[in-house]
């Protein structure tokens, strides 16, 4: 990975939108932060212990997307487009207000955020960023589901398998380099679900602001939406899409070879929660300390190799 600092927007953005699950409008603006502050959720429509930081350790649901909460019971929802967006445009340090629980779904993919994100320059920070790479391969089985991240270069590589029983989505499988290939039929994917799962879902208090305006719906026949996909991958490069923001939580640019075998949100966090505590790992340096936040620092049964 190339660029070694952290880094900044220059200018806030705005943005608003409907959220997918709640249905309700949410505005955000995006503010610089500074260096090693991360990515931090303010709700404004709270007035105290308002803000949530976008770590994988205050994940609290994965239920059709990633929700966020503090310990005092503020959450943020729907998270994962976002954080990809910030991951593809190289952003590490943010502070997003938002004026509701859910982050809006706009398009269904990453799109709209970066486009908006390139509305502002970027600055780039005095301090180092955090990077992630494994000395051995680390693997989670869960039932038929898997995950596993193992040596690789210096890059971010996925790739990921899903198997679905609908003719139309079938079985996909794709591997992208985040550093060397064209990303952007990942970016622009859109979230998907079964026309015949709606129901459900909504009988479940979710998708109250789903609509063809974001997201692909598909029959046993045919994508309900008139324009078709995007990409002749859209379905498996949207649940890479998933798990590069759902990565993002780590606090670390993880470097390495990850696969992914029919997994989603739950499969992501329960990876990376075993991956932060594995003596397999090799964190780099930032002026001779580990870059561990202190929370890391105390549990003493973490054993690390340190490049650099």
């Amino acid at each position: 990975m190339n660029k070694i600092f952290q880094t900044t927007i220059v200018n806030p953005v705005n943005l608003k939108g409907i959220g997918l699950h709640t249905g309700l409008e949410s505005r955000i603006k995006i503010s610089p932060a500074e260096a090693n502050s991360g990515i931090v959720f303010k709700r404004v429509d709270i007035k105290k212990n308002n803000t949530v930081k976008a770590d994988y350790l205050n994940v609290n649901s994965t239920k059709l997307c990633t929700t966020l909460e503090n310990k005092f019971g503020t959450k943020v929802s729907t998270v994962e487009h976002l954080l990809a967006a910030f991951y593809i445009a190289g952003i590490d340090n943010v502070l997003v207000e938002i004026s509701s629980e859910e982050v809006p779904i706009m398009d269904g993919s990453a799109k709209t955020f970066l486009e908006i994100l390139k509305t502002s320059e970027i600055e780039t920070l005095p301090e180092k960023r955090k990077f992630l790479k494994v000395k051995e391969k680390v693997e989670l089985l869960d039932g038929d589901r898997k995950i596993s991240l193992e040596p690789g270069d210096e890059t971010l590589e996925i790739e990921f398998q899903l198997n679905y029983k609908n003719k139309i989505i079938g079985s996909q499988k794709n591997i992208v380099n985040f550093d060397k290939d064209n990303i952007e039929d990942i970016h622009q994917s859109r979230t998907f679900c079964l026309l015949k799962d709606i129901e459900e879902i909504k009988k479940a208090g979710l998708a109250k602001g789903g609509s063809l305006d974001n997201a692909i719906v598909v029959d046993e026949e045919k994508v309900l939406n008139k324009e078709g996909l995007r990409n002749n991958k859209e379905f498996v490069n949207h649940k890479i899409l998933d798990l590069l923001g759902d990565f993002n939580l780590s606090g670390y640019k993880i470097l390495g070879k990850v696969k992914c075998y029919q997994g989603g949100h739950q499969l992501t966090n329960l990876f990376l929660r075993k991956l932060l505590k594995s003596d397999k790992i090799a964190l780099d340096r930032k002026q001779g300390e580990f870059t561990f936040s202190k929370k890391y620092k105390s549990q003493t049964s973490i054993k690390i190799a340190v490049n650099g």
